[in-house]
């Protein structure tokens, strides 16, 4: 998850939410991913497809069976169809989602007995890092908009 939240990193030096992914089988990393959305101009480009993505290429394979993702922030629903298409095993998550996760937060894909294939969770781990991580990227966001729309502003007029 340490690996992760580096790879998290990455996405916030480059002005994206910062949420990293490593997907690994057996104990070698086979994809990394971390978002790309706003930069790639594309909204598929989250870190967990990346990392499918990556690990599809050194694969030769779009199927990554017995592989373990580990991701910082809890899949969304796009992320979650693409864990059960590519019928990874396992998803180890930091940050709970509450407001699009799917992995049980919100919607519970990756287990509903409905798919043909359902995913192995582990949530939490780390959590608090990884959510410190996501609430001091997006309050920095916040001051840093503040300070442009004050910028932005015409001097008041006020008397000498």
């Amino acid at each position: 998850m340490r690996h992760a939240m580096a790879l998290a990193s990455k996405a916030e030096g480059i002005g994206e939410i910062p949420v990293g992914a490593v997907l690994v089988l057996g104990d070698e990393v086979i994809g990394e991913g971390w978002n790309r959305s706003i930069s790639e101009h594309d909204a598929c480009a989250h870190a967990e497809i990346m990392a499918i993505r990556a690990a599809g290429t050194r694969l030769q394979n779009y199927r990554l069976l017995d592989t373990v993702l580990y991701v910082t922030l809890e899949p969304c629903c796009m992320c979650a169809g693409a864990l059960i298409h590519s019928r990874v095993k396992r998803v180890v998550f930091g940050a709970r989602d509450l407001k699009t996760g799917a992995a049980g937060s919100v919607f519970e894909i990756l287990q509903d007995p409905r798919h043909n294939h359902r995913v192995e969770l582990c949530g939490d781990v780390l959590a608090d890092a990884c959510s410190a991580q996501l609430s001091a990227f997006f309050k920095r966001r916040r001051a840093e908009k503040k300070a442009q729309k004050l910028a932005s502003q015409p001097a008041s007029d006020t008397p000498a």
